[in-house]
């Protein structure tokens, strides 16, 4: 079993943003007792076996200082075994990896860090309302290699509005000068309700053409291939070994617990979603010692397309061979009729152990396959 944390706090909200988070951080002491109380709720009535990923996402989890990060894991540690060699994730911002706080965070059993840079332009980061400089994340991958943190990860967002390829390029070049283990790399995401939503609701910005688009992401992949990171998950890129593993574990459909406000889990063949609300979140556990979260058990039908979509989004692919052991004849036969004309087109490809993969143009339109092969 793997352990999501959902670390709700942020200093200020990015524009694209629309994840549940709070910039209220009188609300951090709260927000930590519930935690820990929400870890021994779980262990005495869900899941007491053995935790191996561990993931502090966000928000911004680099906002806690390294003594609550300590108490956190101190908790973790003390409620389940937590298996060796596992790989523990600290989502941060560059601006907060100063040399006194990553040298503050290197004694905790965080072993690798994910940075939310999206871009090298300042200009961007202005414009995506993003607190840091471009300057500050070759700064924070200095000062994380100082500690010994070597297993870094770089976010990168494409497809803002005026990008240009060519300073797309001027991005690729910044990042891969960083010669950092793994790059995610998103296309920017209209969100309902976000400030960058309204802004283009209102006409005061301009969605980029969808052919510079999907140029840039050609570019992006075959910058990135071409400086040897594979392209193991359709928006995420690593050099040989170094893929995210909670992350992994997640497209390969295995269970994990989520923890906090707005967080998800899934095992049991259910998914189980934690109320986006920090006060309800804390009130419940608090003062009403339960869970705040609902819970959806999954179909064979949800089952099957979540199969299809996670493992399709992967180098790895879907294994046609389990699809059958686990659904059973019928669906694996509408599966592969589904699949044919796919095949035919050379957008998905069989491998020699049975398994379906996006070839590279399949990747491009990849949306599109993964909802015709649903069932």
């Amino acid at each position: 079993m793997n352990l999501y944390i959902h670390v709700p706090f942020c200093a200020s909200r990015c524009t694209y943003c629309d994840f549940y988070t709070q910039t209220n951080k009188t609300l951090k002491q709260d927000y930590l007792q519930a935690l820990e109380r929400e870890m021994e709720i779980i262990q005495a009535t869900i899941y007491n076996g053995d935790i191996e990923h561990i993931y502090l996402g966000g928000g911004t989890p680099s906002l806690l200082s390294a003594r609550e990060l300590d108490t956190i894991f101190n908790k973790i540690y003390s409620t389940w075994q937590v298996l060796p060699h596992g790989e523990h994730t600290l989502e941060a911002n560059p601006d907060d990896l100063s040399i006194e706080y990553t040298a503050s965070i290197a004694s905790l059993p965080i072993n690798r860090v994910s940075m939310g840079a999206q871009s090298f332009d300042n200009k961007d980061l202005k414009f995506l309302n993003r607190r840091h400089a471009a300057g500050q994340v070759y700064e924070a991958v200095d000062n994380l290699r100082h500690h010994d943190i070597t297993n870094i990860s770089v976010d990168l967002i494409y497809g803002l509005p005026g990008q240009t390829l060519e300073m797309w390029d001027k991005n690729m070049d910044a990042v891969l000068s960083l010669d950092i283990p793994h790059i995610s790399s998103y296309h920017l995401i209209y969100e309902e309700g976000t400030p960058m939503t309204k802004l283009l609701n209102l006409g005061k910005i301009k969605a980029i053409d969808e052919d510079i688009s999907l140029q840039m992401f050609r570019l992006l992949i075959h910058r990135l291939k071409a400086a040897g990171y594979e392209h193991y998950e359709i928006s995420n890129f690593a050099q040989p070994g170094a893929y995210a593993r909670l992350n992994t574990d997640y497209w390969r459909y295995t269970p994990y617990i989520g923890l906090g406000p707005s967080a998800h889990s899934f095992y049991d063949q259910s998914r189980l979603f934690n109320v986006s609300s920090i006060q309800e979140y804390t009130r419940m556990i608090l003062r009403e010692d339960q869970l705040p979260q609902s819970k959806e058990v999954l179909t064979v039908k949800d089952l099957f397309n979540e199969t299809i979509l996670t493992g399709l989004r992967t180098m790895w692919g879907i294994n046609v061979m389990e699809i059958k052991e686990r659904f059973g004849n019928e669906v694996y036969a509408i599966l592969l009729k589904s699949a044919d004309k796919y095949l035919r087109q050379n957008l998905i490809k069989e491998t020699a152990n049975h398994h379906f993969i996006l070839t590279e143009e399949g990747i491009f339109v990849s949306d599109g396959i993964m909802s015709d092969l649903f069932m």
